[in-house]
């Protein structure tokens, strides 16, 4: 493996601290130095990179390669699962290159991803994946559309799960772990494309809950929430649910609640501003368009509420279609910072908070440090003082993934022609 010495005139360190005229090594897959030129080793025979701003790889902590083409959940029952496989492949390249080095898969096809591309068969990020998507039989995690048996038979949605009753949903966690998840994903409470839920309404009971999280904390497996409503919220804290996706209708009694838990919010604006700005055609069913203006427009109130509540906040665009979404997934830091986030807060929810939404699972604690694994990005210029640029993949001119080089000035950012 080829040593590198990275020169920059700014390192990003992660943790909201950051070093001038810096010196990273990557030796081995990991960082053997991160520090002050003037105390940096020699390294004679390192390749010699030199760059702007270097940071660690970024984290979306809340995506899905579900593989289809349009904001449809009905796509998973008509689109062919091996079309999906294949479609998946590309968006994983796109978020590497995007400079998003790891990934929490909150549902899909990322179990199944994530062994292809360790295998080295798919170029991609580090994928910490759930598995299907644990749901109550009529919530969010069901297609109201289809025939109940398409999701409950021998040949069910493999992206799905329904389960009722506390001793179902400890056996669904144990499927999940069986497929290898390393995270788990429950529905809490109604959502946006689902048809017949409301966003508002507390799905699975509190036995259910606590089942669930139990059965994945034997396994040290955090659980991730989709929470829209501030029942579903409140119910998913008090059964030790660490993070909660969405958290569209927080106020001040749950985000007390959620600091005083340590559970950490995952917001996701970018699917909501993707989807809203996007022509009818494309997709979304017209239920779905008139929910997400609601849950969207609440969103940006449940971020104030978090920052006042001192609620630890990650980075997550809630990507579901393999489009022209992937590759500008760094585009949820500049909607974070237009809700109030620094843009040192929106760095460090994209990389060490990141990290910490698997728990046990993450290798590494997203951060540039001696002996971290040398997952890093370079940029064309400091996103502290333009954070947009975060969400535009050209202006990641450098990424390294376990201290492999996997883009670099002379390759192009991916990219569909045809």
């Amino acid at each position: 493996m080829t040593e590198y010495r990275i020169e920059a005139s700014i390192l990003i360190v992660g943790d909201g601290t950051s070093i001038e005229d810096a010196v990273v090594v990557l030796d081995g897959g990991v960082v053997s130095y991160a520090g002050p030129a003037s105390n940096a080793p020699p390294t004679p025979g390192a390749e010699k990179v030199t760059v702007p701003v270097m940071m660690p790889g970024m984290w979306d902590a809340h995506c899905h390669f579900f593989g289809i083409a349009q904001p449809n959940l009905e796509a998973l029952a008509t689109e062919s699962i091996m079309v999906r496989s294949m479609r998946v492949t590309r968006d994983a390249r796109l978020a590497l290159h995007a400079g998003f080095t790891s990934v929490r898969e909150v549902g899909g096809l990322g179990v199944y991803l994530e062994r292809a591309i360790a295998e080295g068969y798919v170029e991609g990020p580090n994928v910490y994946a759930a598995g299907s998507i644990l749901s109550t039989t009529g919530g969010h995690g069901d297609i109201h559309s289809i025939p109940e048996e398409w999701m409950t038979g021998a040949d069910r949605i493999d992206d799905l799960e329904l389960c009722d009753g506390a001793d179902e949903a400890r056996k669904a966690v144990r499927r999940q772990l069986r497929k290898g998840a390393k995270v788990i994903k429950v529905c809490a409470s109604g959502g946006v494309l689902s048809k017949y839920d409301d966003p508002q309404h507390q799905q699975f009971t509190h036995e259910e809950l606590v089942a669930i999280v139990d059965e994945a904390a034997r396994a040290e497996r955090i659980v991730a929430a989709h929470c829209h409503g501030k029942a579903g919220i409140m119910a998913a804290v008090r059964a030790g649910v660490k993070t909660i996706e969405h958290g569209t209708y927080l106020d001040a009694e749950s985000a007390s609640a959620m600091s005083d838990s340590g559970a950490i919010l995952v917001a996701t604006r970018f699917v909501g501003a993707e989807l809203l700005s996007q022509p009818p055609e494309r997709g979304l069913p017209e239920f779905a368009r008139q929910k997400l203006t609601e849950t969207y427009r609440r969103g940006r109130e449940a971020i104030t509420a978090a920052l006042d509540a001192g609620v630890t906040i990650a980075v997550g665009t809630d990507i579901l279609t393999s489009d022209d979404q992937w590759g500008r997934n760094g585009g949820e830091l500049s909607l974070l910072v237009e809700c109030g986030l620094t843009p040192d807060q929106a760095i460090v929810a994209a990389t060490t908070v990141g990290a910490m939404t698997v728990g046990p699972q993450a290798v590494g604690s997203g951060a540039i440090r001696q002996g971290e694994p040398g997952d890093a990005i370079a940029l064309s210029a400091d996103p502290r003082a333009q954070i947009e640029i975060l969400g535009d993949a050209n202006s990641v001119t450098h990424v390294w993934k376990g201290g492999t080089l996997a883009k670099s000035p002379d390759q192009r950012a991916g990219t569909v022609t045809g």
